[in-house]
């Protein structure tokens, strides 16, 4: 069974999938920056606050709010997926 967790769950290493992005004029500036259904996406760092995160997207490293993070479903790798 896969679990959606969103995207600000992921702790600073841990990796998923995206599975659901929020509807508006985000999902536009995050497909612009190759965030897509189906995209793999690993958590890099965070800021001391825990307000912006840097993921690894493709290649590059995007720094999202958790606000903006919240509305970001994924499946994180390791949950009996085959993603590992």
């Amino acid at each position: 069974m896969n679990k959606l967790y969103t995207l600000g769950s992921l702790a600073v290493g841990e990796s998923g999938r995206v599975l659901a992005l929020p509807d508006g004029f985000i999902k536009k500036r995050l497909e612009d920056v190759g965030l897509a259904i189906g995209t793999r996406v690993r958590c890099v760092g965070k800021n001391p606050s825990g307000d912006m995160r840097a993921y690894l997207i493709r290649g590059a490293v995007i720094a999202i709010r958790r606000q903006d993070c919240e509305g970001i479903g994924i499946q994180r790798e390791g949950d009996g997926n085959g993603l590992d």
